[in-house]
């Protein structure tokens, strides 16, 4: 059964940057999609990033010029670089990855403080 752990998260000021980091359990260079989610408390889970096998990306209007989203094959991980980070984007922070089937990171905690 195919995994995907994420890591990286934790607690930043505003202004500052975290890498997340993905790792699969299973080869993603065949993956159809790999994309970050996060959800705030009292909040829905909404998409940040989303990179499809194409290459190409997508990307929540409020993160754009912010985060990036990209992956090493290699090292089966896709990662979310989040630069500027202001108090909106504390929230918990998960990995998505769809192969034949949809898998989901248990998620982790990116805190931003004023």
């Amino acid at each position: 059964q195919v995994q995907v752990v994420e890591s990286g998260g934790g607690s930043v000021q505003a202004g500052g940057s975290l890498r997340l980091s993905c790792t699969a359990s299973a080869d993603i260079s065949s993956i159809n999609i790999m994309s970050w989610y996060r959800q705030a408390p009292g909040k829905q889970r909404e998409l940040v990033a989303r990179l499809w096998n194409s290459g190409a990306i997508d990307l929540q209007d409020s993160v754009k010029g912010r985060f990036m989203i990209s992956r090493d094959n290699a090292k089966k991980m896709f990662y979310l670089q989040m630069n500027n980070l202001n108090t909106e984007d504390t929230a918990v922070y998960y990995c998505y990855g769809l192969w034949d089937r949809a898998v989901w990171g248990r998620g982790t905690q990116v805190t931003v403080s004023s």
